[in-house]
């Protein structure tokens, strides 16, 4: 494989003094092509570095994981979080593409180039170099940094950071990958799941690809990893392997004989089903047992629905748990499969989610317009193949709510059930008694906790002739070590914001905004560690502390550039836009043109018909 980059500025020099002392008349030769070809090879790793493996679900609500409270079978995940430590104070950004940036590179996702996805992000924006929605090249990947440490790396699933070739995974620090480009795709064949997407963008090792007859995502995403980690089982370097799944983002789709053990599960509904996994998560100790929780606007009256309608309802639901379990049985393929050659035992595993549940299932799948849009897709809706292969199913706002209990709000807003999703950590060198830390812990903590756990340094002010912005996050090592018992300090304030919804964390407390339709688009006050469900806003009863968390989000947002959003800014409706601009902006162009020119023509025919 040819070298496509740099390995790092620290080689470089020293490669240099050593060409330098050696190509010298008479030197040359044997002795320089020797030199050279050392240069190209990776330095080689202690075999006691531990391997990584970092799991992203995308769009898993706080509550789905059994060991969270959900009654989802996740008996791997439930194995790794009994061996481990669990977050019950995690947080990520509440949309995929700002998370997936600050997880890789540690960064501020508006200091990275992602503070929104870039679906999402309107022209004003965009205007701007930082609000491209696709990762900047003043950040440098963890894993850039580990390949230049000696790890194999590799990753299999969605990237959704940009797709030209400078920017897809094989050209931030993957070695070797399989990955798919855009925010969502079909889970059992290669169509794109919204009409903005012209195909499904898939690529492997920085070319397109086309996916096998037989492809399921989990499994097949799994399949590649193994396949990854195998091709060089031989040498004595450790491996990072990054594997973000699909599941469960929308289309929700699973094999019909994981469908099969949720058929009558949710037959009771949300309402029971959100009040069921609080109760189980007060018991966990997830949450403090005297928490309590909001009912969102959005949730309907289960009673009120006809028979046919609750019969339906409950099968999406049915889909989705059976959309996690699939994914839990194929992380455990892989589990099994490093257990069976030694390697399980020298592998730390980081699994959370990129943010909370969707909420954007139609409440009515039956009506016109949804069919006629998902015709237009190649998809159907109907009971009996729902799930399936040509299905295209989603949550309702309902069970959305019920996903995230008992959190507030879901993906996209700033509430805790949009931000707040699980964090399991447990391998070699977990060494802290299993169970869950209470202790806050933000997204852009993980990319220096991996380089801590496998030796690696932080990047330094450059990377690769190039100035990189620095670390922000904290190393959760001393947590889970048992060291400490926290690592921000309370005093420590953390920003951030997404098309307008806002939140600023300082010890316990949390303020937050969240615009409408469902946000009042006013600033609250939470504690949100007695009161994860954010249920009684503090403000009036501690003015000063929010007059002062106020003053330090204000200066987060000068501080990283944040662009404020119009009032009329609506996002699935810029969604819309972007996504007719993008894939039919010329045709529109060539409209508009053509109406420009025949328009004349037409008033003066007009006006003679009229005579």
């Amino acid at each position: 494989m040819p070298l496509r980059r740099s390995r790092g500025l620290t080689q470089i020099a020293l490669g240099t003094l050593a060409l330098m002392f050696f190509c010298q008349p008479g030197l040359a030769g044997d002795v320089g092509s020797a030199i050279e070809e050392a240069l190209l090879q990776p330095a080689k790793a202690s075999p006691t570095r531990p391997n990584v493996v970092l799991i992203l679900a995308d769009d898993l609500g706080f509550s789905d994981l059994a060991p969270y409270g959900g009654e989802i079978n996740t008996p791997t995940l439930s194995a790794l979080a009994a061996a481990g430590v669990s977050f019950s104070n995690y947080h990520t950004a509440a949309s995929c593409a700002p998370s997936r940036a600050m997880l890789l590179t540690g960064v501020d996702s508006h200091r990275a180039g992602v503070p929104n996805i870039p679906e999402m992000i309107p022209p004003d924006q965009r205007q701007q170099a930082h609000y491209q929605g696709v990762l900047g090249r003043n950040v440098v990947t963890i894993a850039s940094l580990l390949q230049d440490s000696g790890y194999h790396t590799y990753m299999a699933g969605k990237w959704h950071l940009g797709m030209t070739p400078d920017l897809l995974p094989y050209s931030r620090g993957f070695e070797r990958t399989v990955s798919m480009a855009d925010s969502g795709a079909d889970n059992w064949e290669q169509k794109p799941y919204l009409p903005i997407y012209e195909k499904a963008n898939w690529f492997a090792d920085g070319q397109a690809f086309s996916l096998p007859e037989n492809f399921y995502s989990s499994r097949f995403l799994i399949d590649k990893t193994i396949e990854f980690i195998d091709s060089n089982a031989d040498d004595e370097q450790p491996f990072f392997a990054y594997v973000p799944f699909q599941a469960v983002h929308m289309p929700v789709q699973a094999p019909q004989e994981f469908i099969d053990r949720y058929m009558g599960v949710y037959d009771q509904g949300w309402e029971v089903l959100r009040h069921e996994r609080h109760e189980r998560a007060k018991d966990l100790g997830v949450i403090p047992a005297e928490s309590t929780m909001v009912t969102m606007s959005t949730t309907e009256d289960w009673d009120e629905l006809s028979q046919a309608e609750k019969r339906y309802q409950a099968k999406r639901m049915a889909v989705y748990a059976a959309m996690v379990e699939a994914m839990d049985h194929h992380l455990g393929r892989l589990v099994k499969h490093l257990k069976a050659n030694g390697q399980y035992d020298n592998t730390v595993f980081i699994f959370t989610s990129d943010n909370g549940s969707e909420a954007s299932g139609s409440v009515d799948p039956d009506n016109a317009a949804t069919r006629f849009v998902l015709a237009r897709q190649g998809y159907t809706n109907e009971y009996d193949t729902l799930g399936l292969k040509g299905s295209f199913n989603s949550l309702p706002p309902s069970f959305s709510s019920a996903s995230v209990s008992p959190l507030a709000f879901y993906k996209f807003y700033s509430g805790e059930g949009g931000m707040r999703v699980p964090l399991i950590v447990a391998g070699a060198g977990i060494d802290q008694k299993p169970g869950f830390s209470k202790a806050f812990a933000y997204v852009t903590d993980i990319a220096p906790t991996v380089l801590e756990l496998t030796g690696t340094a932080l990047p330094g002010s450059r990377y690769g002739g190039r100035l990189v912005e620095p670390m922000i996050g904290r190393t959760l090592l001393p947590l889970l070590r048992g060291d400490v018992g926290r690592v921000h300090a309370d005093h420590e304030a953390i920003g951030y914001e997404l098309a307008g919804n806002a939140a600023l964390f300082q010890g316990d407390y949390k303020i937050v905004i969240n615009r409408g339709p469902l946000g009042d688009n006013q600033w609250h006050l939470f504690n949100i560690v007695t009161d994860p469900g954010e249920t009684q806003d503090l403000a009036g009863k501690m003015p000063t502390r929010f007059q002062h968390m106020l003053s330090l989000y204000q200066s987060y947002v000068k501080d990283n550039g944040v662009l404020p959003v119009s009032s009329n800014y609506n996002d699935r409706r810029q969604v819309a836009i972007n996504g007719l601009q993008d894939r039919f902006g010329r045709q529109i162009l060539l409209a508009l043109l053509s109406l420009v020119v025949l328009l004349p023509f037409l008033i003066v025919y007009r006006l003679r018909y009229r005579r």
